[in-house]
């Protein structure tokens, strides 16, 4: 039975909740395990570290602060833009996000905060900055 290692490839099913208990993602909701290569980048060192050492068929709980996951909020990426920039086919309305297209044409997704006379707040922070999430790993396979 493979032990998860540094470099290992692993096929997974994981759970995300928030603080309080309520759920942000689950790969057990279509049933599709997704797949993770440990050293890759795409997950945070402490995330990784919680992996270590689990074996197929393991399970596993652990909560990780927000500057071990998302990070914190920034709050050089919180701007105010000029309501003018929006239009019928982008309106400024509080909670919605909206992809920005930056200098080198890639999209930056911002979600409205607030709206004040002709300024409106938009965070460019990940939405899940400054939150402490709890995981659920179930390990289905390890791949190398």
């Amino acid at each position: 039975m493979s032990i998860i290692k540094e470099d290992s490839a692993v096929l997974m099913h994981f759970s995300m909740r928030l603080a309080d208990g309520s759920a942000v993602d689950s790969s057990k909701v279509d049933n599709k395990p997704h797949k993770f290569i440990l050293g890759d980048n795409s997950l945070s060192v402490n995330f990784e570290a919680a992996l270590l050492g689990l074996k197929e068929g393991q399970s596993k709980t652990f909560t990780l602060a927000p500057e071990d996951v998302f990070g914190n909020i920034n709050p050089d990426n919180i701007h105010h833009l000029e309501l003018s920039k929006f239009s019928k086919e982008t309106p400024a309305e509080v909670g919605t996000i909206v992809a920005f297209t930056q200098p080198d044409g890639s999209e930056l997704p911002g979600v409205i905060r607030e709206i004040v006379a002709d300024s409106v707040t938009v965070d460019f922070n990940h939405p899940l900055a400054g939150q402490t999430l709890t995981f659920d790993v179930d390990v289905v396979e390890v791949l190398n």
